[in-house]
């Protein structure tokens, strides 16, 4: 699968679970929307949601449970090789591990995480966590936008895909 694939089911992901949010654009998350349909509104995570689609994991993320969500935007979609991928679109396992390294479990706010020197992500490993200049980075991935609320969770918006070791 190649990354124009990943963009193109993505843009259907988006077309079809936009339906069911009934918003467009980058309209601020409501409390009524869950991690899901907060991102597909956003508009500017296709290749996130389509890979979770993809992977099986839109119905943990959109349930009951609590979960904080570090989320690449399409732009560090972008920066990650196209080989990379394709690799990750054929082993789905892998995919659900990479994903998972993006989610840790219950609702942590910018301020929980500025103050932890790692997070345990769903996936089982930790990321470090280092603020400098004000700024604060996750697993090298600098957070670019933070407390996207949602009814399960948060999502803090970071420039870069982390890939676990």
């Amino acid at each position: 699968m190649t990354l124009r694939s990943i963009m193109a089911a993505g843009t259907a992901t988006t077309l079809a679970v936009g339906a069911l949010t009934a918003s467009s654009g980058a309209a601020p998350a409501k409390p009524d929307r869950n991690i899901v349909q907060t991102a597909v509104a956003a508009g500017q995570f296709t290749t996130l949601t389509s890979l979770v689609q993809q992977a099986g994991l839109a119905p943990t993320l959109a349930g009951k449970g609590r979960f904080t969500v570090f989320a690449p935007t399409d732009e560090a979609f972008a920066k990650v090789p196209e080989s990379t991928l394709t690799a990750l679109g054929k082993d789905r396992a892998k995919l659900r591990k990479v994903l998972l390294h993006h989610v840790a479990k219950g609702r942590l706010t910018a301020s929980t995480v500025a103050k932890r020197r790692s997070i345990r992500m769903l996936d089982g490993t930790r990321v470090a966590v280092r603020t400098r200049g004000g700024k604060v980075y996750v697993g090298g991935a600098r957070v670019t936008s933070a407390n996207v609320r949602a009814s399960n969770g948060i999502i803090h918006v970071i420039d870069a895909v982390l890939i676990p070791r």
